[in-house]
């Protein structure tokens, strides 16, 4: 062999991770605006040693490589910084849902082995209730660290642990974390609903964060120092990578606290905001906003979007308000978007209609993802590729899990055959695009946010009334999809929608409650089984909101 004594080292091989891009931007662009929340603005030199900062003290509290630290935080600086400064020191970053309640909250702190949570003000309350029953069932009690707004009155509470202020003054900016020698050491732990109640624990490895990152960057063709506004959550796939992207490119982190179309628009005024991405209900907002809160942004808009797809009516909107969109697809098993619509030239002088019909495919792979293909699920033979043969959407590649946290037979069942088996029905139209047909059956994805139906069957079934009960997905034109639950009540039993709708709410973040519940029995066959695909049927018809 031509290259049989060439051997990979020190010199010609180091393992990918996304950390390498903050080291390049705090050396090459010091000076150059990292990040703006509301008056504070901090440069690309400030936020690295800041998050060596982090590193070093995490490391001077105990805390050593592999270790999980859970972060309970919204879209600000400290957000940006954790991304950077818990990976560096060889840990793995959780960030965690700030919509979910106590008990879900509890069972991902005991089940990823939280060794330090670092939690803002708002959240503080719910938090503290996590921790305390994490606790009691068996977890060690974490380092807690709170993390005070300076620049917003974020309300809430305390944790009662180290201010994150004084947490960073305890590390060392010069020292050099350890940093990784493994590209596939774990830098992430994501948690998904899944197909069941229980979430799952997501691994994210350097290695993968590095290369969808960097994909990021070749599918929007992002130049140079962009200026990206957080609409997407960072808890979210970890932002789809994109604290790590805009590292990649020196650019602005603009954080926003909460998602208000009036501060949407007015930071990309002010800011001239040039990427954002974000769910169909955020785009939605953006277009229907009145005409006032959109005026002065006269510069092109580069914005993302992934879960339902777009209509035409958002993308004439957007495209009115100079915004180009680009729809996405993925999971959070794929760190994100792994798939892109992408657009073709001779698209541009079609009608309206027909653009959207094109763009609301899912299109084709990311360019650093290996594969993206529709397969029949038994035999994994590809389908033919005529817009008809419905197969199930499977990815093979580097932008890939390494895994669910503790469930090999979750793994084995997800990985069948050498594909990551999506669930997702589709088929691949003559020109190689994805086209979802179906969602899989057990999730509904509302304004981005998955919910398990049976996670929501479990709490309707604790009530007293109820003695059978499905829930499956229901159209909405806000939040793309929200759970309608059919009831059969116990004989004798008697209950009201708003009676249902309070009783999950008592047991289940509030998003995940019910918009509609239908009284009645339910369709089943001969077995016993409950017909969900009837259900479906009746929950898109008129008829489900007529009973």
């Amino acid at each position: 062999m031509l290259d049989a004594d060439l051997r990979p080292n020190a010199a010609n091989h180091r393992p990918l991770t996304p950390v390498q891009f903050l080291e390049r931007a705090a050396a090459v662009h010091p000076r150059r605006l990292a990040i703006v929340h509301g008056r504070l603005r901090r440069d690309w030199g400030e936020v690295g040693q800041r998050c060596r900062r982090l590193a070093s003290a995490l490391r001077g509290r105990g805390l050593g490589a592999g270790d999980v630290v859970a972060v309970m935080l919204p879209n600000v600086p400290a957000m940006v910084e954790a991304h950077f400064g818990i990976p560096m020191a060889g840990m793995v970053l959780n960030t965690l849902n700030t919509r979910l309640d106590p008990e879900a909250l509890a069972y991902m702190l005991h089940h990823g082995g939280a060794r330090a949570v670092l939690c803002d003000p708002e959240f503080a309350a719910v938090m503290r209730q996590a921790v305390d029953l994490a606790v009691t069932q068996g977890l060690a009690r974490p380092l807690l660290v709170d993390v005070a707004e300076t620049e917003f009155d974020a309300g809430g509470a305390s944790l009662g642990g180290i201010e994150y202020e004084a947490l960073l003054a305890e590390g060392d900016p010069l020292e050099m974390p350890p940093g990784v020698d493994d590209e596939w050491a774990s830098i992430a732990l994501n948690y998904t609903s899944g197909t069941t109640g229980k979430p799952k624990g997501v691994v994210y490895s350097h290695r993968g964060a590095h290369l969808n990152a960097v994909s990021n960057v070749l599918e929007w063709d992002m130049p140079q120092h962009p200026v990206y506004l957080w609409t997407l959550p960072m808890f979210h796939c970890n932002g789809w990578c994109f604290p790590w992207t805009i590292a990649a490119r020196a650019g602005v982190n603009v954080c926003l606290r909460r998602v208000d179309a009036a501060a949407i628009l007015g930071l990309i005024r002010e800011h001239r905001v040039t990427h954002y991405c974000g769910a169909p209900i955020v785009h939605g907002m953006l277009v229907n906003a009145p005409a006032e809160l959109k005026a002065g942004i006269a510069h092109q808009v580069r914005a993302m979007v992934a879960g339902a797809a777009p209509p035409a009516a958002l993308i004439e909107g957007l495209e009115s308000m100079g915004f180009d969109l680009t729809h996405v697809y993925g999971l959070t098993e794929v760190y994100g978007p792994a798939a892109v619509c992408v657009k073709q030239q001779e698209w541009e002088s079609l009608p309206l209609s027909e653009r959207a019909r094109l763009n609301a495919r899912q299109g084709v792979r990311y360019h650093l993802q290996d594969g993206a293909t529709v397969r029949d699920p038994d035999t994994l033979q590809e389908v033919p590729h005529d817009g008809q043969t419905m197969g199930e959407v499977m990815f093979q590649g580097n932008i890939m899990m390494k895994g669910y946290l503790g469930d090999p037979k979750a793994c084995e069942a997800a990985f069948r055959g050498g594909w990551f088996h999506t669930g997702d029905l589709a088929v691949v139209d003559p020109d190689g695009y994805i086209k979802i047909k179906d969602r899989s059956k057990d999730i509904i994805i509302s304004g981005g946010e998955n919910i398990s139906s049976i996670e929501v069957e479990d709490v309707l079934y604790r009530h007293p009334a109820v003695m059978v009960a499905a829930v499956v997905a229901r159209p909405d034109p806000k939040w793309g999809e929200t759970p309608c639950a059919f009831i059969e009540l116990k004989a004798g039993a008697s209950a009201t929608q708003e009676e249902i709708i309070a009783f999950c709410k008592q047991h289940l973040a509030a998003f995940k409650a019910p918009r509609q519940v239908v009284f009645g029995e339910l369709p089943k066959t001969s077995t016993g089984k409950i017909q969900k695909f009837v259900l479906r049927e009746r929950a898109h018809s008129r008829d489900a909101i007529d009973v």
